[in-house]
């Protein structure tokens, strides 16, 4: 395995694991479960302060949908490849700019 391939799947695998933390977390301490529509609110500051944790939590919430409506709606293999292929893709962009951070502020050599 190349570096760069390393470091590609080391980045989706910090991604999802975030995103599971952070839902994980928000639903320990709103007893219910984070979903797209903590946006639904209208012009609020919690509206607001949605935007950045839905930004690294959505891999993992795109997922549990996705898997859930294949459990419940019997969704077609195509829709869940697609949805799988979405959530990677965001996951790979904020794990790399979770490391970015990590980095930047010197945690990371």
């Amino acid at each position: 395995m190349t570096p760069e391939a390393f470091n590609t799947f080391f980045s989706i695998c910090i991604g999802f694991a975030l995103a599971g933390a952070l839902v994980n977390g928000y639903q320990a301490l709103a007893q219910r479960p984070a979903g797209f529509g903590l946006l639904q609110d209208g012009v609020a500051p919690k509206t607001f302060a949605a935007v950045p944790f839905l930004v690294f939590a959505a891999p993992f919430i795109i997922m549990r949908n996705t898997l859930r409506g294949v459990r419940v709606e019997s969704r077609r293999a195509e829709f869940v490849m697609m949805a799988t292929l979405i959530a990677g893709f965001w996951s790979m962009m904020s794990g790399t700019f979770f490391l970015m951070t990590l980095r930047a502020a010197g945690v990371l050599g």
